[in-house]
């Protein structure tokens, strides 16, 4: 009954934006955390961004910072990526995670990725 899923990937040319969206339930999003990772054929999965909870201030990998926003809506159980100014090594599958503890212990629950393609 948990889903995380993310959309609003595709392909833009250097310099363009893309809005990723993550919507959630099965669980009390208001009180997770929330994370961005993405990762690159060959490479190892990276962190992004992360809202250690909602109204929390959003950390930024160095690599995205001041291009990249995290916000999310609560109402709407959905987190969003902002994407602007993209380069080339932007190119990945994007993943949504949301984690945290509960009274029963640690969560984390993933996405299956939006495939973000930056290129001419």
């Amino acid at each position: 009954q948990v889903q995380v899923v993310e959309s609003g990937g595709g392909q833009v040319q250097p310099g363009g934006s893309l809005r990723l969206s993550c919507a959630a339930s099965g669980f009390t999003f208001s009180r997770s955390a929330m994370s961005w990772y993405r990762q690159a054929p060959g490479k190892e999965r990276e962190l992004v961004a992360t809202s250690p909870s909602a109204g929390g201030r959003t950390n930024y990998a160095d690599s995205v910072k001041g291009r990249f926003t995290l916000s999310r809506d609560n109402a709407k159980n959905t987190v969003y990526l902002q994407m602007n100014s993209l380069k080339p090594e932007d190119t990945a599958v994007y993943y949504c995670k949301a984690f945290g503890w509960a009274t029963t212990g640690y969560y984390d629950y993933w996405g299956q990725g939006t495939q973000v393609t930056v290129s001419s």
